[in-house]
């Protein structure tokens, strides 16, 4: 890669992280000044959950029109794939509304442990196997999957808690900025990977790591804080708001449907990463 490219693809990555930054800030202040607002009923924060949900399935169908499917089998992954995720925030959402997640399913097993660590057992799973997917990988630009993870900046909400004193620190912290952090990096590398070089590749998968790793650190800070046998730290100020709708929203599905996308992501970067195909510039997000 020639340094003009590399000083071109800078300028455009710093673009769009501040972009990013100024998104963050705004939902952050907005937060600050309104934490309660709602679109009727609806907090605003699960409407914009559902509107990423909508866009993810927007660009899955772009996706699948530029694989090797044909319109019936086209039609039925991308019914199939709603369902599935329709009947999983539908599911999330019900076990929420009625307190579910406060409690244990079998003997000390929390139940948000379980909404957690289930989809993503069964996800990989699935995901890492089937050759359906690879297809599909294989025929949408890698950069799609780590640029719609600009919306991890609206993990600066667990920040504007800690801020007003209903989350210990001891969790939102690490939880808030390494979210933040994950959104504020996702389109800068989605530029670099959309140029279909080798470091571009490095970059994306480094970045996969880093999102995986701040869930990581989430999760066990949340049980370390959070009533229950792990109970270890912020003992004075336990981490109660986690399993209460519609916080435990992010929990319960976010976050693992968050590792999964980044699962997919990793795979189709070492699949790219496996092939001797020419490097071409590719855009950025599904909407590009």
């Amino acid at each position: 890669m020639t340094m003009p490219t590399r000083v071109a693809l800078n300028r455009k990555a710093w673009g769009w992280f501040l972009l990013a930054a100024v998104l963050a800030a705004a939902w952050i202040g907005l937060n600050l000044l309104a934490p309660d607002l709602a679109v009727g009923r609806v907090p605003l924060r699960l409407v914009l959950m559902l509107l990423t949900v909508a866009v993810i399935l927007y660009g899955l169908w772009r996706a699948l029109a530029r694989a090797d499917f044909s319109r019936s089998r086209r039609v039925a992954a991308w019914l199939g794939v709603a369902l599935i995720l329709t009947i999983w925030i539908g599911t999330v959402w019900t076990l929420a509304v009625n307190g579910v997640f406060h409690q244990n399913i079998v003997g000390n097993v929390p139940a948000l442990t379980v909404a957690i660590f289930l989809p993503i057992a069964l996800g990989v799973f699935v995901l890492t196997r089937s050759r359906a997917v690879a297809s599909l990988l294989d025929a949408i630009p890698p950069s799609w999957l780590v640029g719609i993870q600009v919306y991890r900046i609206l993990g600066g909400v667990f920040l504007v808690y800690w801020i007003h004193g209903t989350i210990p620190g001891a969790f939102a912290l690490p939880a808030g900025i390494g979210d933040v952090t994950t959104g504020l990096l996702a389109l800068p590398a989605a530029v670099w990977v959309a140029s279909g070089s080798p470091i571009g590749r490095r970059i994306g998968i480094r970045w996969n790591l880093f999102g995986l790793t701040d869930f990581a650190v989430a999760v066990t800070m949340g049980t370390l804080t959070s009533p229950g046998p792990a109970h270890l730290l912020a003992l004075d100020h336990p981490n109660t708001l986690i399993g209460t709708f519609p916080t435990v929203m992010i929990p319960a599905f976010a976050v693992p449907f968050s590792t999964l996308l980044h699962v997919l992501s990793v795979r189709q970067l070492k699949r790219v990463q496996g092939t001797t195909t020419t490097a071409r510039p590719e855009p950025i997000l599904a909407t590009a």
